[in-house]
């Protein structure tokens, strides 16, 4: 089963590798309950039983191997007063949602709740350290007096990023907040008014998109003269690279705290060599390093939801 939004074209290639392997698939949106989605789920001594419906598919949740969690669209009621809205909002949160994270016998890539637990970037940067990856200095804060002390105090420039990149629209047009470099002249006191994260800049030579489907490691090299390489993709130049030794086992390390089998890894390889981890999205994009590059991801992704052992 692919739990994603109609318009993904990451999900679009896997399905058809998959339907091209003779392999049975059931795409829905959670965004279409309960217009065009339906569910009856019974619990059993056995787990959870039952059928879920689709405009085109009726699915058996006993038979399902592995679910391909990816971007699906939010549960609506526009059609409700706003507190009914709420209420009916909750139910299907936890009621299709909660039977949607306890299928018996699934493998999850990856399991919802554990997404949003990875989807914190402080948790992500402290089991980062904890794995063993070298992560630049890091403050997060909405103290404007530590934010300017600490971009006083590091030798060398302070970037701010956003902790988390929700849709935020400017006189109706689609924005993105942009990582960029912070002078302690810029703080003031609207510091106070949320979280903020500084990160001591990392004087890159490159940068590394770094995907792990399953047991396999996909590594990227990004080269461009961009601060944030995702601002501009026409100006991006790819090479396939291997990751050091103690960065893979690292790697494999992060996901199990999170308890992920998949992730797109966000390095910056500095002027000597070393990878600094950045980030890790549990949800990332990865199909279009593909053409780019060769490497066989698409594959690889069919291979872990067939649960082939390869």
């Amino acid at each position: 089963m692919v739990v994603t939004m109609k318009d993904d074209p990451t999900a679009d290639l896997v399905i058809r590798e998959l339907h091209d392997r003779g392999v049975p698939v059931v795409r829905l949106d959670s965004g279409d309950f309960p217009a065009t989605l339906s569910f009856a789920a019974y619990v059993t001594p056995e787990g959870i039983e039952g059928s879920l419906t689709t405009p085109t598919r009726t699915v058996d949740l006993t038979r399902i191997r592995s679910l391909y969690y990816r971007r699906p669209s939010g549960f609506a009621f526009p059609h409700l007063p706003e507190h009914d809205a709420r209420f009916a909002l909750t139910q299907a949160r936890y009621g299709l949602g909660g039977v949607i994270a306890s299928l018996p016998g699934c493998l999850y890539v990856n399991h919802p709740h554990r997404i949003g637990d990875a989807e914190f970037k402080p948790s992500g940067l402290a089991a980062a350290v904890t794995s063993g990856f070298d992560v630049p200095a890091t403050l997060i804060t909405s103290d404007p007096g530590a934010a300017r002390t600490f971009i006083k105090d590091h030798h060398g420039p302070v970037i701010y990023k956003p902790l988390s990149t929700p849709l935020y629209r400017i006189d109706g047009v689609s924005c993105t907040v942009e990582v960029k470099e912070v002078t302690d002249d810029e703080i003031d006191d609207r510091v106070s008014g949320t979280a903020h994260l500084f990160q001591h800049l990392v004087p890159k030579s490159a940068d590394v998109r770094v995907t792990v489907i399953g047991d396999r490691v996909f590594a990227v090299r990004i080269d461009s003269d961009l601060l944030d390489w995702r601002t501009d993709y026409d100006r991006l130049g790819y090479s396939v690279v291997q990751p050091p030794p103690q960065v893979t086992a690292s790697l494999f390390r992060y996901l199990s705290l999170f308890g992920l089998v998949f992730g797109a890894f966000d390095f910056a390889i500095d002027q000597t060599g070393t990878w600094w981890f950045l980030e890790c999205n549990p949800s990332g994009q990865w199909a279009w390093l593909e053409p780019e590059t060769g490497l066989p991801m698409v594959a690889a992704m069919a291979d872990l939801l067939e649960r082939n052992g390869t």
